[in-house]
Parts: C-alpha cells; sequence; structure tokens
C-alpha cells in the first residue's frame, strides 16, 4: 500500500487489515468480514458515526442529527472536529457515493 502521510502502530500489521478489506468484492463479502472483525456494538457505532458524518456534511445541525440518529451530542461534535481535521477519507467516499446516485 503506497499511502504516504501519518502513520499509527506498526506498519505491516495496518497495511495488512486495509489491503485485506480493499480485496472484499461486493456488500456481502464485507458484511460478513466486518461482522468477524468488529463486535456488533463496534459495528453500529461506526454505521452511526458515518451517518452523522454524511448528515454534517450536508449542513444539517447538531440537533436534528441527534434526533434523526440518537447519536450523543459528544460523539456528534468528535465527527465533526474529524471531519474539520479530515485526511480526506469522508470526503472521498461521499463523493464516489455522490457519483453513483
Amino acid at each position: 500500500m503506497a499511502v504516504q502521510g501519518k502513520r499509527f502502530g506498526k506498519k505491516q500489521k495496518n497495511d495488512d487489515f486495509y489491503r485485506a478489506i480493499l480485496l472484499l468484492r461486493n456488500e456481502e463479502e464485507c458484511y460478513s468480514f466486518f461482522r468477524d472483525v468488529c463486535t456488533i456494538n463496534e459495528l453500529r457505532a461506526m454505521e452511526q458515526r458515518f451517518e452523522v458524518a454524511r448528515l454534517l456534511t450536508k449542513g444539517m445541525v447538531y440537533n436534528d442529527i441527534l434526533e434523526r440518529t440518537g447519536a450523543s451530542s459528544a460523539t456528534i461534535s468528535r465527527v465533526a472536529r474529524s471531519l474539520n481535521d479530515s485526511s480526506g477519507g469522508y470526503e472521498c467516499v461521499f463523493g464516489r457515493m455522490e457519483d453513483d446516485e
């Protein structure tokens, strides 16, 4: 994997994990892989953060996001901070999702 910039943890282990994700071919394989790797609570938390990021990107206000997703104000704030200090991951995915629609 030829990603430059900040890395965390042990590089080889991270590379192997992300390379494994890139090998998944469809949604069913993604569901199976992530259900094996994560607990249900971890998956739900990631899904919720993703939805919060999507709604923040669309300009929705905190109270509406809280009501719509059930996310805490702390979670919404954390996601907002990650969007402001982004490495471009959300933007990349959201842009591609728009292109697919």
